[in-house]
């Protein structure tokens, strides 16, 4: 990715920026199957009933998400709830335009990318708690090499948001040289969060809550895992069906096996995330450039959280923007395959939610055939991110002891 800085390619750039978001709030706000409906219904009602002495979610009522989601929900809820749609978006926005503030002085080119993957993706990037987190591991990511402690940080605080940054604090522990640094800091504002929540009237129950409310959830529609019973729904299989779950608000698959396929996942996803996380391990060992490795492991995580997950969201594809950007500064355009992938998987997903989500509900066989597009896409990424971090251990430079920092060059940053 060039590096070369115009000013009228930064106002391009810019410019470019408000208008993608100008076209996502709109999309989001106006789109089928409401888009936004997790913020103006769900969120907003939860932050409302807080409100009214009912209880907070997070604090003393066990939630879907750790604590620190409610802080957004709670921000967005500043100017009124009758303005709470219009805030959030701004919030968003503003946090995005942090994000890329930052890109764009290292690669204004990976600054275009995210335009391009945001407009891919559509509204769906501006309308769950997920775009809260992923500017900030963005940023996090982008700074690990000289600021480990405040990337942590970051990335600790974006995980008491929503889980799935644990795996970047991971990528960054695995790949970095100031490991103890990372830990103290990840645990240092973990402790914060934790004792604000009780600070706020939190108990144990309501602030860990999150850990076990996604154990009894069946095969959600999008999860890649959910593409097998999808097949069987399309060819008329009996007593395979789609259904709503009203207590999770989502579309869930029955059938015979859909059980058992659910209960095993997340043992799945545990022993593949142990899995990308020992190979990051034996690439660390062997010397490899901890700038180059850090991207491929964290997207690696990244996709392999989404793969083995018996929840397929469609934000959960708003993941694969830090790492990709991450990749696409330090290695350019070596970066590029992982990056147009990224995009393609974004753009399919887009037209699966919210712009066709009725033909998967109802199974329609073209419908199945792009969301396993899409998911087969998902695994090639993630074989892309292994095939990346097994060469990062071998391609270990000159003059490099395996387990010491380089001496000079782009790996040498890490420490700094």
């Amino acid at each position: 990715m060039a590096r070369h800085r115009s000013p009228l390619g930064l106002a391009a750039l810019w410019i470019g920026f408000v208008a993608v978001h100008l076209w996502l709030s709109y999309t989001v706000l106006n789109g089928p199957h409401t888009p936004l409906n997790d913020v103006t219904t769900v969120y907003r009602d939860w932050t409302l009933d807080g409100a009214r002495g009912l209880g907070w979610v997070g604090l003393d009522v066990a939630w879907v998400y750790p604590p620190a989601a409610l802080a957004p929900m709670l921000l967005s809820a500043s100017f009124g709830f009758a303005h709470y749609s219009g805030t959030w978006l701004v919030l968003v926005a503003a946090l995005d335009a942090v994000a890329l503030a930052v890109v764009a002085r290292r690669s204004p080119a990976a600054g275009a990318w995210w335009l391009v993957f945001l407009v891919a993706l559509g509204p769906i990037a501006v309308g769950r708690i997920d775009s809260i987190t992923v500017p900030l591991a963005i940023v996090a990511l982008l700074i690990a090499a000289r600021r480990p402690a405040v990337a942590s940080a970051l990335l600790a605080l974006a995980t008491w948001i929503k889980v799935w940054p644990f795996g970047l604090v991971a990528a960054v522990l695995i790949a970095g040289r100031r490991r103890l640094v990372v830990l103290i800091s990840a645990a240092a504002t973990s402790v914060v969060v934790v004792l604000a929540a009780l600070l706020a009237g939190g108990t144990a129950t309501g602030i860990l809550g999150f850990v076990g409310k996604q154990t009894g959830r069946g095969l959600q529609l999008e999860a890649p895992v959910t593409t097998i019973w999808l097949w069987l729904e399309a060819s008329g299989v009996p007593g395979v069906r789609t259904y709503f779950d009203h207590e999770i608000i989502t579309y869930q698959v029955a059938g015979t096996g859909t059980s058992l396929a659910a209960a095993l996942m997340t043992p799945l996803m545990v022993v593949v995330l142990a899995g990308v996380a020992g190979l990051g391990l034996v690439a660390a060992r062997r010397g490899a450039d901890p700038a180059r490795l850090l991207a491929p492991l964290s997207l690696a995580l990244a996709t392999a959280f989404i793969v083995t997950n018996k929840v397929g969201s469609p934000q959960y594809e708003t993941w694969l923007a830090a790492p990709v950007l991450l990749g696409l500064v330090v290695v350019g355009r070596e970066f590029l395959r992982p990056a147009i992938l990224t995009v393609v998987v974004a753009a399919l997903t887009q037209v699966v939610y919210p712009w066709q989500y009725d033909a998967l509900v109802f199974a329609l066989p073209w419908m199945v055939v792009v969301i396993t597009l899409r998911n087969l896409l998902l695994v090639v990424l993630l074989a892309d991110a292994l095939r990346r971090i097994w060469l990062a251990g071998r391609a270990v430079p000159s003059g490099v002891v395996p387990g010491r920092a380089p001496v000079s060059g782009v790996g040498a940053r890490m420490d700094a």
